[in-house]
């Protein structure tokens, strides 16, 4: 009887809210990031495809912007590793967010690969930030807490072109730096 009511407590005071695909709990091991330190040629081409035709588009509709939501400083190098995870994360889920919600159906088609590996990516990301913390949790730094706010305040405040726009011209950073970056770990400086 003990056994059982220590196994019930136990697990209650374990669980952990968070949505689960695998059944499986998060761990470090589920953190794949080391796979995204660059992306296949074929994968480059089809973001690549797929941003001119957004960009073109963007032309047409007479897109313009005032303001750069990611700023020139955003450089996930400044950051503590696990800041470098929430900051991406954050920067691909906005990312996504505002490419699904190309309603152009020529660029739906175009986008669909490109979202597919977003979303692959994303997932990763997550598994990553799920695993609990080795130690104390830090506080986020001035620098994460901006950033994470500039991003929450220009979804409030920009349109859906400027929005479209800005991820779009900020797609190659994303990809070739920012993912770089937590992929390499330590070695992004």
């Amino acid at each position: 009887g003990f056994l059982m009511l220590l196994a019930a407590v136990l697990t209650r005071t374990w669980a952990v809210p968070v949505p689960m695909t695998t059944g499986v709990p998060p761990d470090a091991k589920d953190c794949h990031m080391a796979q995204f330190k660059s992306l296949s040629p074929q994968e480059l081409q089809a973001f690549k495809t797929a941003k001119d035709a957004i960009e073109d588009w963007l032309v047409e509709k007479d897109v313009r912007c005032g303001s750069r939501l990611f700023p020139r400083a955003w450089d996930l190098g400044q950051l503590q590793v696990q800041e470098r995870l929430e900051a991406l994360q954050a920067e691909l889920a906005l990312t996504l967010k505002v490419l699904e919600s190309v309603a152009e159906p020529a660029l739906k088609t175009l986008l669909d690969q490109p979202l597919h590996t977003l979303r692959h990516i994303l997932s990763q990301l997550r598994a990553c930030t799920q695993a609990p913390p080795t130690a104390d949790p830090r506080p986020q730094s001035r620098r994460l807490s901006r950033w994470l706010h500039r991003l929450q305040e220009a979804q409030k405040k920009e349109t859906p072109g400027c929005l479209q726009a800005s991820v779009t011209f900020n797609l190659y950073r994303l990809l070739t730096r920012d993912l770089k970056c937590v992929a390499s770990a330590a070695q992004c400086v």
